[in-house]
């Protein structure tokens, strides 16, 4: 807050995200044909690719979804051992004071709100769908507290993947490719969609999300160890 000549301002502060697109300088191949290697070479390097959250059931898995947003995977599993125990079906959620839930998450962060969308959800799943997650893409968008990235995520673990999840890993590791020049997670998608083949929409995710925590850190790439340096990426720093 900024006070001059008696007047107040407010100064608001946005942050953006990095943009990773001007990293990619070198000259490779056209993306449609780099697709196909790229995702055969981290198929390798990754083989133990995949989701990291712990769930047995759609229900667990779209609460840990959720759960998942502005925090770690790993913060969500240490929250979800215990809550899954305490809430196994969506009249579970409904039974308890607003307040016992938003304690049972509150180390997820943002637990008011969250405890108001998984409350608005399981009623819907109530109400509409006796109680079970819906399969279709549009249904699971209806879901209170639902949107893209986690309808996607939870379509994709069911074996049925509607897009490709865009996570801060995948819009990092696919602008440094030179897979997509966009910034919106939604238009990343598109292009993604467009050039990675359709029964690699669920696996191509985990490979850059795996690839990110474990070789393409954003601040300190670790080109040397990387299986996409020099031929296959135009950021490459080799």
């Amino acid at each position: 807050m900024v006070v001059r000549g008696g007047a107040c301002r407010a100064r608001v502060t946005t942050i953006v995200a990095k943009s990773y697109i001007k990293e990619a300088r070198k000259r490779v191949p056209p993306k449609k044909d780099r697709i196909g290697p790229v995702l055969e070479r981290l198929a390798v390097e990754h083989a133990d690719a995949k989701i990291a959250l712990t769930f047995a059931s759609p229900l667990e898995l779209v609460v840990s979804v959720m759960l998942s947003a502005q925090t770690t995977d790993v913060n969500v599993n240490r929250v979800t051992e215990k809550l899954f125990v305490k809430y196994r079906r969506p009249e579970d959620y409904l039974k308890v004071p607003v307040a016992e839930l938003e304690r049972d998450i509150f180390a997820t962060g943002f637990y008011r709100q969250k405890a108001k969308s998984l409350r608005g959800m399981m009623t819907m799943l109530i109400e509409e769908f006796d109680g079970e997650v819906p399969e279709a893409f549009n249904d699971l968008l209806r879901l209170p507290g639902v949107a893209r990235k986690t309808a996607n995520v939870v379509s994709a673990e069911r074996g049925a993947p509607q897009g490709v999840v865009v996570d801060t890993h995948v819009r990092r590791i696919s602008q440094r490719l030179g897979f997509t020049k966009q910034e919106d997670p939604v238009k990343i998608e598109r292009d993604l969609m467009r050039l990675v083949p359709r029964e690699s929409w669920g696996r191509f995710p985990h490979l850059l999300i795996w690839h990110g925590r474990r070789i393409c850190d954003a601040r300190k790439p670790r080109c040397e160890d990387c299986p996409l340096a020099p031929d296959l990426c135009p950021s490459s720093r080799i």
